[in-house]
């Protein structure tokens, strides 16, 4: 058994298979799924787990060399923002209406119970050299 890391079989294994600018979905409990495009559930109830819990454990495991939010979180989700632009770098802004588009990109996407509006990022894989 794993000692460290995530211990989430499907998540562990997909972290595995990242390469260089692939990119993932963590996402709140509202965004839509694009058909075919996987989806780990992490959900259990709402609000759980957090959509920070689970991106703090995502970013212990992943190089992450670009980040893509929704444009409307600066407004909507203010304190969620602020949090955000303290762990993350390279972050860009698109509409939410392209952000959930650009989704389709994604080689898959991680479920959250999260219930606070546009709680939602796209995190591209970077390289550890």
């Amino acid at each position: 058994m794993k000692k460290h890391g995530i211990l989430n079989r499907e998540l562990a294994g997909r972290f595995a298979k990242l390469g260089h600018t692939d990119k993932i979905v963590i996402a709140d409990c509202g965004l839509p799924i694009p058909e075919g495009v996987p989806c780990i559930d992490l959900s259990y109830k709402l609000g759980e787990p957090d959509f920070l819990t689970i991106l703090d454990v995502v970013l212990d495991d992943l190089i992450v060399e670009k980040t893509v939010l929704a444009e409307e979180i600066k407004t909507k989700n203010e304190s969620l923002f602020e949090e955000l632009n303290e762990k993350l770098t390279n972050i860009s802004f698109v509409s939410h209406e392209e952000f959930k588009q650009m989704t389709k990109e994604a080689k898959f996407i991680i479920r959250t119970g999260e219930t606070t509006p546009f709680a939602n990022v796209i995190l591209q894989s970077g390289v550890i050299f």
